[in-house]
């Protein structure tokens, strides 16, 4: 998965919530994550923000480049590598 970029989607089901993000299209995570915070940040009532902008319920995740020996992919900035991991 060498250069292969973090991607993020929107579930459908949470579409409501997000009204200036397409459900269901995959997109960078970084691009994402950016039009979330501005549009939090433009928001009469944001959300509180947890420690990550994407809620891991809402939103599915790809993708991610490896770290660590070969083979071990890291699921998410900041966390440690996993073996065989799905990027999931």
């Amino acid at each position: 998965m060498t250069g292969v970029r973090r991607e993020a989607r929107l579930k459908p089901e949470f579409a409501h919530q997000y009204p200036n993000v397409p459900a269901g299209l995959w997109m960078p995570a970084a691009d994402m994550g950016t039009a979330l915070l501005l549009s939090h940040l433009h928001s009469a009532s944001p959300p509180e923000l947890g420690s990550r902008v994407m809620d891991e319920r809402h939103f599915e995740f790809r993708g991610g480049a490896p770290r660590g020996p070969e083979g071990r992919v890291r699921s998410r900035y900041g966390e440690t590598a996993v073996e065989g991991g799905s990027g999931r």
